[in-house]
This record gives C-alpha cells, structure tokens and sequence, in this order.
C-alpha cells in the first residue's frame, strides 16, 4: 500500500515549523510525534473528550479528528505555548491549581486551551455559557465544578483588570 505525504508548514506556539506528514495523520499525531508536544493528549481520538484540544487560528479544535495535513499555513497554540518567558505558567494554569481543578491532569491540557479560547474572547460570558463552551470535556477524578471555577475566576480577574486599564488611560 503506497503512503501519501504531504509537506506541512505552520506555526506552532509561536515558531514557524515544518515536517513531512502521512495524509491520514491526524495533527494529535503530527504534534506528538513530530514535536513532542505531549500536553496534547491521545484520549478517545475520535473528538469527544476533548484531551486533544489545541487552538488553530485562535480557534479551539479537537485535534485527534483534525488531518494534520490541514494545519499547513495555519498558526497553532498547545499548552507548551502558554509558557511565560521565564517558564513561568499562564493564570488560567495558576487558577486550575488554584481552584483544584486537576487531580489526575490527563484531560487538564485540553481543558485549559478550550478556557483560553473563551478567555481571549475578552467578554463576560454567562455561567450557562461557560458551561456549554466547557461541555466538550470528560474528567473522570476532579469534577466539573472545580474547572468551571477556574474559568469563570479567571475570566472576571481578566475583565476587572482590563477595565482598570482603561479607566487609567
């Protein structure tokens, strides 16, 4: 059986990347295997549980059902790429630890980059639409409320301190 390649160029966490990829390689695969960017979890690999998720063009996707032949031009954000300059972690990281919102952490990767998407939108969500935007996820140790928690605090931090911002230009 003959494999097909294609030539993949895109930006991950900030650096323009290339690789050669099988056509059928999914971008959990090519983000793994090819750059060991193992935040990105292999769970169910057909996108229901959400331990996969990476940003693609500030969008959230489950990568395990996203070809990896897709992401050629596209910019892409794992959790790898929420590390600080000084490898310092992210506030949505520091609230999920905060509110206790990781046990065993398989899923928290995934987690926390659906909250990011929700987080750059800049806009106060409802809890109902937290909840809704969260809901692509399956945690079997910490629960649910805990990740809502983080999200929500983190989100309100993130407004306040904007509009404190803007109140002092």
């Amino acid at each position: 059986m003959n494999k097909q390649y294609k030539l993949v160029r895109c930006t991950i966490n900030g650096k323009e990347r290339e690789t050669m990829v099988d056509v059928r390689a999914s971008l959990t695969d090519m983000l793994r295997n090819d750059f060991r960017l193992t935040s990105v979890k292999k769970g169910c690999e057909v996108g229901e549980c959400g331990a996969c998720n990476v940003l693609i063009n500030g969008e959230c996707f489950n990568s395990c059902i996203y070809l990896a032949a897709w992401a050629d031009g596209k910019e892409i954000l794992t959790l790898e790429g929420l590390e600080g300059p000084n490898g310092e972690i992210s506030d949505i990281q520091q609230a999920f630890i905060d509110e206790a919102a990781v046990q065993c952490g398989f899923c928290t990767p995934g987690a926390i980059m659906s909250a990011v998407e929700i987080l750059n939108e800049g806009r106060e969500l409802s809890d109902e639409e937290i909840r809704i935007r969260m809901s692509g996820h399956l945690c079997r140790c910490t629960g649910y409320e805990n990740i809502f928690r983080a999200v929500k605090k983190t989100m309100l931090k993130r407004l306040a301190a904007a509009s404190g911002n803007r109140q002092g230009e």
